[in-house]
């Protein structure tokens, strides 16, 4: 081989080795060095070292910590974090001057609210019980709020549901599906579960005869078996007149209201004859009590007769009279016909 070509041969050489040489320098150049997080989430009860810092490599998968508990954050002091990295080979990590990070523990919180109303939904028309919106839940063990694991997302599904209408318990498991393949979260609740309605309830004692303001009401719910269907609501309470005393505290039935007497026995009325274009007016004196719209008789002062009518507002009894009306025409065609006198209604003439 000629002197110049094994000159070209090393040149060539040295320059491939170069080469090679600067690229594995480059590459060593572009690795990011490990870097600490201020900050973590992890969901499950494993803190890893892929978690604590960035570019962790084939170090990522190394478990150093157990998690805080579900839906907690705890924090960890970076000194004591570098110690243990150091223990599992991991150096060299930039820790951007932080003095400690904090460990969150994702979780599914379902609370106290949403469980009740999952309870009331599974019973919902269950021997008897109505709406789910006015059955009433007394737990047996105060459920609280739940956490679960954050890959417990599925709706919580009732997979077995009982009540006993005679002692008003129930009992009832559901089951939450995870996302993980693990098994479902089952959750079993007991307790007793009554049906409710709105009530008005009196704020005051009330005696018989007393008519209802607005501030001698207030609406509550109360136990349906206890008031039966015969609650009175509280608009259908205001002016009307107690049948019976009652006590403050006690919810009103239908029964136990009437419409206030406008008129009573032996009361001086007001008696209004109404007819076709007449309006009259004499005085009377009721024989009976009456609400607005109820009959009674009144003695009417003037012609010393009773008469009944029927009862318009308070002191007044008002009697419609029937106009009189003309007595067909021998020969309804003749125009030329007497006309038929009509007689006045006299209010005396009772």
């Amino acid at each position: 081989m000629s002197m110049i070509a094994r000159s070209l041969l090393i040149a060539a050489a040295l320059l491939a080795a170069s080469v090679s040489s600067a690229a594995a320098q480059s590459r060593s150049e572009t690795i990011a060095a490990p870097t600490l997080r201020a900050s973590i989430t992890v969901a499950d009860d494993i803190v890893r070292v892929g978690d604590l810092i960035d570019n962790a490599g084939s170090a990522g998968s190394i478990a150093v910590y157990r998690a805080p508990d579900l839906g907690t954050t705890g924090t960890l002091p970076v000194a004591q974090v570098l110690n243990v990295l150091r223990a599992h080979q991991v150096i060299g990590v930039d820790t951007r001057e932080l003095k400690e990070i904090t460990v969150t523990r994702l979780a599914r919180t379902i609370d106290s609210k949403e469980i009740e109303q999952q309870v009331s939904r599974a019973l919902e028309g269950r021997h008897g019980l109505g709406r789910a919106g006015n059955i009433a839940l007394t737990f047996d063990r105060d459920p609280g709020d739940i956490r679960l694991e954050a890959t417990n997302t599925g709706a919580m599904q009732p997979i077995a549901v009982r009540y006993d209408p005679r002692s008003t318990r129930f009992d009832v498991t559901f089951e939450i599906s995870n996302d993980s393949g693990a098994a479902p979260y089952k959750l079993r609740l007991t307790g007793t579960a009554i049906e409710t309605i709105e009530a008005a309830v009196l704020t005051r004692n009330v005696e018989r005869g007393d008519v209802l303001k607005a501030s001698d009401v207030m609406i509550e719910r109360r136990p349906k078996a206890d008031i039966g269907n015969d609650a009175a609501t509280r608009d259908g309470t205001i002016g009307m007149q107690m049948r019976r005393q009652l006590r403050a505290g006690q919810a009103l039935r239908v029964a136990d209201m009437a419409k206030p007497d406008l008129v009573t026995r032996d009361q001086n009325v007001m008696l209004i004859y109404r007819t076709a274009g007449i309006y009259l007016t004499i005085r009377g004196k009721a024989m009976d009590g009456g609400a607005e719209g109820d009959v009674v008789s009144v003695m009417n002062l003037q012609s010393k007769r009773a008469v009944s009518g029927v009862v318009t507002g308070r002191g007044e009894v008002s009697i419609s009279v029937a106009t009189p009306r003309a007595a067909p025409s021998a020969d309804a065609t003749t125009s030329d016909s007497a006309p038929v006198k009509l007689s006045s209604v006299a209010p005396n003439a009772e």
